[in-house]
């Protein structure tokens, strides 16, 4: 059994989702949340309540490995720096635990979930649901964090089973 902490960073909400993988490869909900540091009174006493709560949330799941989602350029300048910063301390979170952090491009998380890199929220939140069997509508940043975990899953499980690594799979431009 491995725990896989997911996280979708966010500078208003950071969606949090961990699993456990068993390992005939199911799959079993843990925990999943929204950290919503919006009402702090500066951008960065939010950094450091994302990297506080986010602490809180390994040691109370202790998760073995962790998965993030990769940093996309935003039409907003200002709004692409402060989500960099968000998962910058969502890392350094993870990071002073001693935990390896996976990155994942949001296509791919989507690929994996939905089966199109198109995808929408909406079709995300329903697939999550049903992967994970649960009930009732999911928070849109905590069902991101939990594909990104699910996909980090896959991944791994992959990649026992062909023992070729992820960077290896990326197509060269």
């Amino acid at each position: 059994m491995v725990r896989i902490l997911g996280i979708d960073p966010g500078s208003q909400r950071t969606g949090v989702g961990v699993i456990d993988v068993a390992d005939d490869g199911s799959l079993k909900h843990v925990f999943h949340g929204a950290l919503v540091v919006v009402g702090e009174e500066t951008f960065p006493l939010r950094l450091k309540r994302i990297f506080d709560e986010l602490c809180g949330i390994i040691g109370a799941h202790d998760p073995a490995e962790a998965a993030i989602e990769r940093v996309f350029m935003a039409r907003n300048a200002d709004s692409a720096l402060k989500l960099g910063q968000a998962r910058g301390a969502a890392i350094c979170a993870v990071v002073s635990r001693g935990i390896t952090v996976h990155e994942y491009a949001a296509t791919e998380v989507k690929q994996a979930v939905v089966g199109s890199g198109r995808a929408d929220k909406t079709q995300v939140q329903h697939m999550i649901g049903i992967i994970l069997g649960l009930k009732g509508p999911l928070q849109a940043d905590a069902a991101d964090a939990l594909a990104i975990a699910i996909t980090h899953a896959h991944t791994r499980s992959s990649i026992q089973r062909v023992g070729i690594p992820r960077t290896a799979w990326r197509r060269r431009r």
